[in-house]
């Protein structure tokens, strides 16, 4: 298997409902760096798996109206935990479907799967990997 990764990093505050979250039920603030990896079995024509500006393009896309947001106040978001498991799914959603669009350079159905990892520190991540159809 062949992967690129971009990468960035977001800004957010949210809080989380349930006695599970313990502190965290309250306003906090993170910051999060994002991966995403564009995998696929092979090399296209021009020797790439994807086009690595393309998919920095969408990645800050998609964290964009994200950036410096109370995750709390995001209407798609409303009533929801956005943990970082949740948030992996989400930029992972927004990027396969630019796949499927064919805005990354090749076609979408050409890519195996998209793997979002969310480092919340040196010392916690989560990940999220689905194919793109």
């Amino acid at each position: 298997m062949f992967a690129v990764e971009v990468r960035d990093h977001v800004m957010i505050a949210h809080s989380f409902k349930g006695d599970l979250f313990g502190p965290a039920q309250a306003l906090h603030g993170a910051t999060f760096v994002v991966d995403a990896a564009f995998i696929a079995k092979t090399m296209d024509e021009n020797g790439v798996v994807i086009d690595i500006g393309r998919a920095h393009e969408a990645l800050k896309e998609v964290l964009g109206p994200l950036n410096y947001k109370n995750l709390d106040e995001v209407p798609e978001f409303k009533g929801k935990n956005t943990t970082t498991e949740f948030l992996t799914k989400h930029i992972h959603d927004y990027l396969a479907a630019a796949a499927r669009d064919n805005r990354l350079g090749r076609q979408g159905s050409e890519l195996d799967s998209i793997r979002i990892t969310i480092s919340e520190s040196h010392v916690a991540r989560a990940w999220y990997e689905a194919s793109v159809t």
